[in-house]
């Protein structure tokens, strides 16, 4: 009986090395979410500014109990996109701050988007599917580093 001695290197099968497999597709999702996340910004400052512009942007709504005014939800969607967009730079430039941020940010922008829901209801749906999987990427970002470290 023969035995196979043929030292493995770090690309074998069993452990296929970075840049492969699901570790490469999570550190895409990292740099996609940084994309989203500075886009969403972005978005959200037009949204601001429109709202604060002018109040008839968007569609008024009746007894809504988390109700503001236009112009105090066009304040808070600038202020919360130009540090979504400073964020999202940040983890475009793989600062670890900016991670953790974004995480924070983008929970607080699903909250945000919740409340600002029957204003645009479509719109903010999908801001707050692309802000899931802006916490997903960067949590699993950041479990997978600490993990091997």
């Amino acid at each position: 009986m023969s035995q196979n001695t043929a030292p493995q290197n770090e690309t074998t099968p069993r452990n296929p090395g970075p840049g492969t497999g699901k570790d490469a597709w999570s550190g895409g999702g990292t740099l996609f979410a940084g994309v989203l996340l500075s886009v969403v910004g972005i978005i959200d400052i037009i949204e601001g500014i429109a709202a604060i512009a002018e109040d008839t942007v968007y569609a008024r709504v009746g007894g809504y109990i988390y109700s503001f005014n236009l112009t105090g939800w066009g304040w808070i969607h600038l202020i919360l996109g130009v540090v979504l967009a400073v964020t999202g730079w940040g983890i475009l430039k793989n600062a670890e701050w900016a991670k953790i941020a974004g995480i924070a940010l983008a929970s607080l922008n699903i909250i945000a988007q919740f409340l600002f829901l029957p204003y645009q209801p479509v719109w903010a749906i999908v801001i707050m599917a692309i802000s899931v999987f802006v916490i997903w990427a960067l949590a699993h970002e950041r479990s997978r580093t600490s993990a091997t470290t």
